[in-house]
């Protein structure tokens, strides 16, 4: 059965999160992608690789899940050799992705001017902290770094004296997804020019982009917003509240929304008239709010969300991770996948989001051992010799 992107090939020079999730979505989607790692490996390969919690025989949790459904081929790219085995894959190629530093594929020649002359319809993307231009590009940047200066922290948390950073790597994530779609972006243009361009992914760009109409509202207000925990500055009741066994979001956004919330927890203290519409529930959003924990604290999460579902009132439970990836709407998703490991065994890990109405056919075949198809790619798709082959393993130049 056909995927998406069945037909285009992918080398991968990525590492650490950024661009292997990245490459990771377009290995999802059926790209053929292969990850072009260093003689000794990639550094994502050590991370909790010793960990006997967080590994799998060896491979860590990064490794095993941002590495499904991809090839690994060893090459020295700092050879000369190495180079040119790399350049014969580029012919062949349609997108080369990485996430070094700024300047390194400028010094490798693997940059897009480079790449262009070997293949004008190549697409390149790089992802970094800070883009390729502009004063603050040569700056080290990883997540937290990205999510620092992308304004975000300083209004994440409970306090403006505490600036706190989001609990998944969203500077990491963002530039992967924006990645992605540049990527996508370039292969439909490419349709029509027949050329292909570099694509240019700056962390930093993604954490500007995603403050979206907060960043609006500070040009039109001329004030900075600070940290209000899970509530919201416009909406009330729309916040964290304790029941007896756990916690519950309630996102009342509308005044109907609150009519309806009022049938179900029968507060007299509700029944003002000024409450009926959201100016006079701001005003009283301390009361509002101390007054629900009272009075949903008395019972579980289960039994007022069905009563508050009943009534079409946007809530959900908070949800650990052991919670979340059980829920029978993820598990119905097929947002839970077997991520396997090459000598069979496998654990558990999140799915691909993407659904697809005619080209949906879903495969997860094992993150790779390092170099495990270097014979492969070189004698199937490059038409190397075996002996060639034997020649380039030992010159160190393939792995």
């Amino acid at each position: 059965m056909k995927r998406a992107l069945d037909g285009v090939r992918v080398l991968d020079l990525t590492h650490m999160l950024s661009g292997p999730y990245g490459s990771m979505i377009l290995a999802d989607l059926g790209a053929e992608t292969i990850k072009v790692e260093p003689l000794q490996g990639e550094g994502t390969r050590k991370l909790l690789a010793k960990d006997v919690k967080n590994s799998l025989d060896g491979m860590g949790a990064y490794y095993l899940t941002l590495n499904r459904n991809k090839k690994s081929v060893a090459v020295d790219l700092k050879s000369e050799q190495g180079r040119a085995v790399f350049n014969r894959l580029v012919e062949k190629s349609d997108i080369v992705i990485s996430n070094f530093g700024a300047g390194v594929p400028e010094r490798l020649n693997i940059d897009y001017d480079s790449l262009s002359k070997i293949n004008p319809r190549i697409i390149t993307c790089t992802i970094s902290g800070f883009g390729s231009d502009g004063p603050g590009s040569k700056r080290p940047a990883f997540d937290q770094v990205a999510q620092a200066m992308g304004g975000g922290m300083s209004i994440t948390g409970m306090d403006e004296n505490q600036p706190m950073r989001a609990g998944i790597p969203i500077g990491d994530l963002g530039g992967g997804m924006f990645g992605v779609m540049g990527v996508l972006a370039a292969l439909y243009e490419r349709e029509r020019s027949g050329r292909g361009q570099h694509v240019d992914i700056s962390m930093l760009d993604c954490q500007i982009s995603m403050l979206n109409y907060m960043a609006t509202m500070h040009f039109l207000s001329g004030e900075n917003p600070y940290p209000i925990g899970n509530s919201h500055f416009v909406h009330v009741p729309y916040n964290t509240f304790t029941c007896s066994d756990g916690f519950i979001v309630i996102a009342v956004i509308t005044d109907n929304f609150w009519q309806n919330l009022k049938k179900v927890v029968n507060c007299s203290a509700f029944d003002d008239e000024k409450y009926d519409t959201q100016p006079g529930r701001w005003a009283d959003r301390d009361m509002i709010n101390s007054t629900l924990n009272e009075l949903l604290s008395t019972q579980s999460c289960q039994h007022w969300l069905a009563l508050f579902e009943a009534e079409r009132i946007p809530c959900a439970p908070v949800n650990n991770l052991g919670q979340a990836l059980s829920d029978q709407q993820v598990l119905h998703r097929n947002m839970v996948i077997d991520l396997k490991h090459p000598n069979g065994k496998s654990s558990k890990g999140p799915g691909n989001p993407v659904k697809l109405s005619r080209t949906q056919h879903e495969l997860f075949t094992a993150a790779p051992l390092l170099g495990e198809h270097t014979n492969e790619v070189m004698a199937e798709l490059l038409n190397f010799s075996a002996e060639e082959i034997a020649q380039l393993r030992a010159n160190e130049v393939i792995g």
